[in-house]
């Protein structure tokens, strides 16, 4: 599954490589290659029912193991478990979100941050901890909330 998901990943990255490349580069949220989120024009980029209903359950997911993470106190399976679920909610995202072409690069970023996260939380990072991880996927949560129009999206505070 998550080999599915990082090819259909990488298909698009190659597809949407000139639009990222002319972003500017003077704003926050970038990701391992340097695309940054923007706004649409200065409002949030649209959603739909697939993309809110998916990163709704992956912030549940998160919110409901916030405690444990900041007490240091999850175990490796707790946090190999979590990064299933951000995987799983990634996987389905992929499959069923239709966004317009300029808005689902932007939930490229996002979506590389996420997994990105998934993975040190999983153990499979070279260097950094799952806690590390974890708060790669709030971070990610929260610049969606920021960036894309999901009325009913709480951000996590931590």
């Amino acid at each position: 599954m998550k080999q599915t998901v990082l090819t259909v990943l990488a298909v698009c990255a190659l597809a949407t490589a000139p639009a990222f490349a002319a972003q500017d580069m003077h704003q926050h949220g970038h990701d391992a290659h340097g695309a940054t989120l923007q706004l649409n024009a200065g409002k949030k980029w649209e959603t739909d029912a697939a993309l809110r209903k998916d990163m709704g359950a992956i912030r549940q997911s998160m919110a409901s193991s916030l405690d444990a993470i900041h007490a240091n106190k999850m175990p490796p399976q707790a946090y190999a478990a979590l990064a299933r679920k951000v995987e799983d909610g990634v996987a389905d995202m992929v499959a069923n979100c239709k966004l317009a072409p300029a808005a689902d690069a932007q939930l490229h970023v996002v979506v590389a941050e996420l997994l990105a996260g998934a993975e040190h939380m999983a153990g499979k990072a070279k260097s950094g901890t799952p806690q590390d991880g974890a708060v790669k996927v709030i971070g990610a949560l929260n610049n969606y909330g920021k960036y894309f129009d999901d009325p009913d999206f709480q951000p996590i505070s931590h």
